[in-house]
């Protein structure tokens, strides 16, 4: 039976949001290669997903799924992030990268409703979702900073040149939030 450690799980979500937040205009550049139509197809797919598993709600809104799709959604994000940094820029990794986003976006809906229902006390789910605005306002500030101290300092000036050096840091945090998942869920001894 597990438990969740809510120290660590605050840690998590606010690590998880501090990476969400460094991220948000590395897409633009990723998915450049990709037309119109792909997005759309991605939007139909995530709709379908999302129907596909609320009807599975009933048997998998248990502490035990949420535990295992959290960490598939998190070890998916670090597949995608080696991926883009083994592969860099090319239509394939736009599109790998894409569709796997679509994929944790599935899970989105589901984590939310698990997360109120099993963090269920109304101070707790405030502290955790000021740690999640936190971490996403820092990250997008970090990100700022990154970019700006590679344009003066490095002269890097090429935006795919500086997206893919900020995937370092993604994995780094993304090592992190494994990190902090695995000690959120604690097996009841």
């Amino acid at each position: 039976m597990l438990k969740i450690d809510l120290r660590s799980f605050i840690y998590y979500k606010l690590i998880n949001s501090l990476l969400f937040g460094l991220s948000m205009g590395v897409v633009f550049t990723v998915y450049t290669p990709l037309e119109p139509s792909v997005y759309s197809l991605g939007g139909i797919a995530l709709a379908l997903g999302t129907i596909y598993l609320a009807k599975l709600y009933g048997k998998i809104m248990t502490l035990e799924w949420f535990y295992k799709i959290s960490l598939f959604v998190e070890l998916l994000a670090l597949g995608m992030i080696c991926y883009f940094l083994l592969f860099s820029y090319s239509y394939t990794t736009a599109i790998i990268v894409y569709f796997g986003y679509q994929l944790v976006f599935t899970f989105g809906t589901y984590l939310i409703r698990a997360e109120t229902i099993f963090i269920s006390r109304r101070a707790l789910l405030s502290l955790l979702d000021l740690a999640k605005q936190k971490g996403y306002l820092v990250g997008m500030f970090i990100s700022y900073i990154f970019y700006k101290i590679l344009d003066v300092y490095f002269e890097i000036h090429t935006k795919e040149e500086q997206v893919y050096l900020i995937y370092y840091l993604f994995f780094v945090l993304e090592a992190l939030i494994i990190f902090y998942l695995l000690r959120a869920f604690r097996r009841k001894v």
